[in-house]
């Protein structure tokens, strides 16, 4: 079957997430400065960070598919394991910001995050499963060393939180300085796919 409803699904229910993380916002009480830091101040970093990843999966999700060219039904159950863990960003977020950061919070985002990342890994493998060696996506993949070391992280930001005797004490700090550094590194570009997209471009040319 072709690709175009999955990635329709998959656009809408994205956006669905970003709309539920918006509106999760706590609203400042008073009309200045001070009123926002107090009320929503923590509230838009933790959404900056949750809708940096959404972003993260939505363009790397948007990239695979264009050298997709058909799915099946493992795909399909694939995708829908990827986006079961994306939905969960809505309550996993709110819910370490309301707790202030406490241990367990914050060690449930980070199973979010990982869950996420091995259900791309997941997705990634079903779909190159149908294709023959050296396709254009396998090419593109290649050893994928962002691919494996996010999951790493993502481990050491959760037994870091797991260390934590307060909320907001320093193993917090470091297990959230985690799982800010794989969105840094997933931030900068990543050209694979687009040089081979390039690439098949220019042969059919």
């Amino acid at each position: 079957m072709p690709t175009s409803r999955i990635e329709a699904f998959s656009d809408g229910v994205l956006a669905i997430i970003i709309t539920i993380m918006v509106l999760q916002l706590n609203v400042p009480a008073g009309s200045d400065l001070r009123a926002l830091w107090d009320t929503a101040a923590s509230s838009l970093l933790t959404y900056l960070l949750s809708f940096v990843y959404v972003g993260i999966y939505w363009n790397n999700h948007h990239h695979m598919f264009q050298l997709t060219e058909r799915v099946d039904g493992v795909v399909l159950w694939a995708n829908l394991h990827l986006l079961f863990w994306l939905s969960l960003f809505p309550f996993s977020t709110a819910w370490m910001d309301r707790s202030d950061f406490s241990r367990v919070p914050v060690m449930v985002f980070g199973v979010d995050l990982l869950g996420a990342a091995i259900a791309y890994f997941v997705l990634e493998r079903a779909i190159l499963r149908r294709q023959p060696a050296g396709s254009p996506l396998a090419r593109a993949v290649g050893r994928d060393l962002k691919g494996k070391l996010s999951p790493a992280l993502y481990i050491a930001g959760i037994a870091s939180a797991a260390l934590s005797r307060s909320p907001l004490d320093v193993a917090v700090w470091v297990a959230l300085a985690f799982f800010v550094a794989v969105a840094v590194m997933w931030l900068v570009p990543d050209r694979r796919i687009e040089r081979v997209l390039a690439e098949e471009h220019g042969a059919a040319t």
